[in-house]
């Protein structure tokens, strides 16, 4: 009687640490997030209205600006991948375009690597409406 009460005592501690275990792995499990849509909404009108027509030097920084923004929701959504283009990757077949996007983030980077890059107004303007469909996409904006 007492070996089979034993039995019963393990078999429940097993079943008790299995279900602890369990709930430890699915809190602590990083999957695709909600994101704070009112915090990327007021971000993203805010770089809209720093594109400014008549000057030269806000189309670098809204672009700039607007790619970070894209990759810190990439990120918050859960996103995996090391750089922001790992992370693209994983949510090109959620993009309505994603060589529009592509296109953004790759003038993205000339901007910040390449000395000299002149920029229109309509390349700049292009680049945002990219990278605002991506984060309407993902649910962002």
């Amino acid at each position: 009687m007492d070996q089979s009460i034993s039995v019963i005592f393990f078999i429940a501690a097993i079943f008790v640490f299995g279900a602890i275990l369990y709930a430890v792995v699915s809190l602590t499990r990083r999957g695709p997030t909600t994101l704070d849509v009112e915090k990327y909404r007021t971000r993203w009108m805010t770089i809209e209205q720093q594109l400014k027509r008549d000057e030269s030097m806000t189309y670098h920084m809204t672009v700039l600006n607007a790619d970070t923004l894209l990759d810190q929701a990439l990120k918050d959504k859960g996103i995996a991948g090391e750089t922001m283009g790992e992370r693209m990757k994983q949510m090109q077949p959620k993009w309505s375009n994603a060589n529009n996007v592509w296109t953004a983030h790759k003038l993205r980077n000339q901007i910040a690597h390449e000395p000299d890059v002149t920029l229109s107004y309509d390349s700049a303007r292009r680049a945002l409406l990219s990278f605002k469909q991506a984060l309407k996409d993902i649910g962002a904006i």
